[in-house]
């Protein structure tokens, strides 16, 4: 790709470029099918528009999750146990298609690297943020990736030439950045803290994205088997840091649990799986649309499930922010 939107939550390997993410087709064949047996019947699939959907939905719901994880959970913990989880969901289905890990010292090094910035670092940092400011911030500050994406593949990708469309959109965006955080108030009663951690797990996603361009893609590794590890190698991570800055926890409150459990299983296996279709069905360019829906679902779930507060400048930025991001990935001669 030339730096297309990068994906929320997750996965480095599904839009590696774009032409890749396209000609690829389904994630993986199955060795059975071929030979002398007469092809099976094609499996009926749900319509692309609702697996698009539900996607949005899954994604958009992430950041109450996250919310509710924190409320029982240290920010470590819920990052762990969706890690987990995320990882099981993966290794199920990597089980049914008879996927096996990638195999080399060199690739498991380097996905090694992309699970931190990929997957432990971000979903930390959001977790971490979620403690201080409201899950709808939380979600508009992820939508800032393509605009952090825009600026770094200008400086990292060159074969990504700047227009001047793009570049507008670039400054747009921290425009709507500027207006979401109430800038001319001088950021009155937003915690910087936590709005920072919010911002810099958005710009790790693009900093991993362009390591793994520049380091997997065309390793011949399917994208099921290269994520399945990258999970994996992320949980670990977080497996060996949790213990160290938290205590085990005492008590296991139920609804915070049942968060913890569907925002691994859903908002990052289930959701990649998703990812994984819709890529192989109608192209990223379609399917990176969801992108663009994350923020409002995510807003509109904090403001009527948590009840948490929403000024003018909140929707108006976030508008602002999508529409910056948007023409950032306007391609020369489109």
């Amino acid at each position: 790709m030339c730096y297309e939107i990068v994906w929320r939550i997750v996965d480095p390997m599904s839009t590696a470029s774009s032409t890749s993410a396209a000609s690829t087709g389904p994630i993986s064949a199955n060795p059975a099918s071929i030979g002398s047996r007469a092809p099976a019947a094609p499996r009926a699939r749900l319509d692309w528009r609702l697996r698009f959907a539900a996607l949005s939905l899954i994604w958009g719901f992430s950041f109450l999750l996250i919310k509710v994880g924190t409320d029982g959970y240290a920010p470590f913990q819920v990052t762990l146990g969706r890690l987990v989880f995320g990882t099981a969901v993966l290794a199920v289905a990597m089980a049914v298609k008879r996927e096996r890990l990638p195999r080399g010292v060199r690739t498991w090094g380097h996905l090694a690297v992309a699970a931190f910035l990929l997957n432990a670092l971000p979903f930390s940092l959001f977790a971490y943020s979620e403690l201080t400011i409201p899950s709808t911030l939380a979600g508009i500050c992820n939508a800032t990736s393509p605009l952090w994406g825009m600026a770094l593949s200008l400086v990292a990708l060159s074969e990504d030439r700047p227009t001047r469309v793009r570049v507008a959109g670039l400054g747009i965006g921290f425009l709507g950045v500027l207006t979401v955080l109430g800038a001319w108030q001088g950021f009155h009663g937003l915690d910087a803290t936590g709005t920072a951690m919010a911002l810099l797990a958005s710009l790790s996603y693009p900093i991993g994205w362009i390591y793994v361009r520049r380091t997997l893609a065309g390793s011949g590794e399917s994208h099921l088997s290269l994520t399945g590890a990258q999970l994996l190698l992320a949980s670990v991570q977080l497996a060996v840091v949790t213990p160290v800055f938290t205590s085990a926890p005492t008590r296991f409150p139920m609804l915070p649990l049942l968060a913890i459990v569907a925002l691994g299983a859903l908002g990052t296996g289930l959701a990649v799986l998703l990812q994984y279709g819709l890529v192989a069905e109608v192209g990223p360019t379609t399917a990176q649309m969801v992108t663009y829906f994350i923020p409002v679902i995510a807003t509109a779930a904090g403001v009527a499930v948590l009840g948490e507060s929403l000024s003018w400048s909140t929707p108006v930025g976030a508008v602002i922010v999508l529409v910056g991001a948007a023409l950032t990935q306007v391609k020369r001669g489109a």
